[in-house]
């Protein structure tokens, strides 16, 4: 499913620059133009999952600068996932939390990592207004890790809580974090990596995955790769500390040759304690390469901004966003606010040209009709962890990418996130649209959408409530005809007077608890929303 299928700009949004080589001239210049509605709404939808009517209100007063601060503002970490798979297993109550427990048996492990799973989608669906818990995804796609293959629970959660802490900190600092952590040290044999046996599987990861990638200027050798593993020889995890810890009997202690393209530097191997050390002197070797940050802004831009890097964009965008990065030291949120802040990524082009991730549609679905999960923890891990399976049945198993690559729609050319519809996957999607929206809902859950229309500036009006609704939930301006069929044909029932549906909602309010005239409104929205979720520009961000 190619956007550009179904893409027709409005005449309002047609405006752009552009030349006869490239999407788009634009760069990171700070960002210049109007700021309203259409803008907030473009970067919540980017970087949050979902943008809500109650993130909308709230921002709407402010300028774009107070905007992206609030939404790059690190979050506090969560309460922990509990047992919610019922008896009393592994010392741990129901209700309590299993993350510093003893490691269980195989089937005890996979009930937790099943609560795990739910927990995380509890975590996005409730998230604050912050882009955080999209860089815990982001970070979770670029330094993957497996739950199937690390098999243990509370390792899978400190792995969680590395990435959570360090998402919008600094990327070096978030790299050696990750490559000492536990369930990365399992999950790619770093806790076997020995001297006189050393393993390459993680030293090769963080050259061509994590740090400077495949890009066409990345000329690290295999000289390197064996040279990493040596230094990265001697760390173990302990599970009953559920930690990393450097054991100096099976590091090697020789000196690590690299090569030219990491400026023939040498690390001195270490003895002792100290060569726990080497991991600093490896990471500021490849931390001295310019690949990294050109790396990591276009892993960032695709994740973002869009897919597709043409010459315009790497010298205009990715370069000099590069260069933030790497002069700021690394920082994420430095170089997060420059994109943000750029008139690039407000150009016209830029919005609506991402197909949502399962993620984005599933998640960003539940929060901005406002679906209400109950409090009581038996049930809502049951619903977030079917929230978390649908999402895993079109194509995205949060804890468990299909390869250490991370989401196929994240890097393969040269579909990239087109990968994400198929004659499989794009049923499913409006299969759990249509459930939510009617009366039996999906697993308990269901939209209300009085109370989502309630939210909206002015629903008696069937013009504004048209309006409104589409405005948060599509980026893809439509045709005034379309317009006209939502009013007239859905809400009006065919009536050529827009007083039909104003007396309607009227007479509701006036008396709520009239069950029929609830059901005269909430039919005519049920229909509403659900022909609007069932259209392509539905699965645009």
């Amino acid at each position: 499913m190619d956007r550009r299928q179904f893409l027709t700009l409005s005449p309002a949004r047609n405006t752009r620059t552009t030349t006869a080589f490239a999407r788009t001239a634009t760069g990171i210049a700070p960002y210049t133009g109007s700021w309203g509605t259409l803008q907030l709404i473009h970067l919540l939808k980017r970087t949050t999952f979902g943008a809500t009517p109650a993130n909308i209100k709230a921002f709407a007063g402010m300028d774009m600068q107070q905007v992206v601060d609030a939404l790059l503002t690190l979050q506090p970490d969560p309460a922990p996932p509990v047992n919610n798979y019922g008896v009393d297993e592994g010392g741990v109550a129901p209700g309590a939390t299993w993350v510093r427990a003893k490691m269980g048996d195989e089937d005890l492990e996979r009930k937790r990592i099943g609560s795990y799973k739910a927990w995380w989608t509890g975590q996005m669906i409730n998230q604050q207004a912050s882009i955080h818990e999209k860089m815990v995804l982001f970070w979770h796609n670029h330094f993957v890790t497996e739950t199937s293959m690390v098999n243990d629970s509370r390792f899978i959660y400190q792995y969680n809580l590395t990435l959570r802490r360090l998402a919008l900190g600094n990327f070096k600092d978030l790299t050696k974090a990750i490559t000492l952590d536990p369930g990365m040290l399992v999950y790619l044999n770093g806790y076997l990596n020995s001297k006189g046996a050393a393993d390459e599987n993680y030293a090769r990861e963080l050259h061509e995955l994590f740090t400077v990638g495949k890009g066409p200027d990345s000329a690290y050798t295999e000289d390197d790769v064996r040279a990493t593993a040596r230094v990265l020889t001697g760390f173990r995890v302990d599970r009953d500390t559920i930690t990393s810890y450097f054991n100096t009997t099976q590091h090697d202690i020789t000196n690590k040759q690299f090569s030219g393209f990491y400026s023939n530097k040498v690390i001195s191997g270490k003895t002792g304690t100290a060569g726990a050390s080497e991991i600093d002197d490896l990471l500021n070797i490849i931390f001295a390469q310019a690949e990294v940050a050109k790396f990591i802004c276009r892993k960032i831009y695709r994740f973002f901004v869009y897919y597709d890097i043409d010459q315009a964009t790497e010298d205009n965008v990715i370069l000099p966003l590069a260069e933030i990065f790497r002069s700021s030291g690394y920082d994420i949120k430095i170089t997060l606010n420059a994109l943000f802040t750029s008139e690039h990524f407000f150009d016209p082009l830029n919005m609506a040209c991402l197909i949502k991730s399962p993620a984005d549609f599933c998640i960003g679905l539940c929060r901005e009709f406002g679906i209400t999960f109950p409090t009581d923890y038996p049930t809502q891990y049951q619903q977030w962890g079917a929230i978390h399976s649908r999402m895993a049945s079109m194509l995205q198993n949060l804890g468990d990418p299909p390869l250490v690559a991370g989401w196929e729609a994240y890097y393969q050319e040269p579909a990239f996130h087109e990968l994400w519809i198929n004659t499989d996957t794009l049923p499913k999607r409006n299969q759990l649209s249509d459930s939510l929206i009617s009366d039996g809902g999906f697993s308990g859950l269901r939209i209300d959408p009085i109370a989502f229309a309630e939210k909206l500036s002015n629903p008696a009006d069937p013009v504004a409530l048209v309006n409104d609704s589409l405005d948060i939930l599509y980026r893809v301006g439509v045709s005034d005809t379309v317009k006209e069929f939502l009013k007239t044909t859905i809400l009006l029932s065919g009536q050529n007077t827009d007083s039909y549906w104003t007396n309607a909602w009227d007479a509701y309010k006036a008396s709520p608890g009239n069950a029929a005239l609830k059901q005269e409104v909430h039919s005519h929205l049920q229909s509403l929303y659900k022909y609007i979720m069932d259209l392509s520009e539905y699965q645009l961000s």
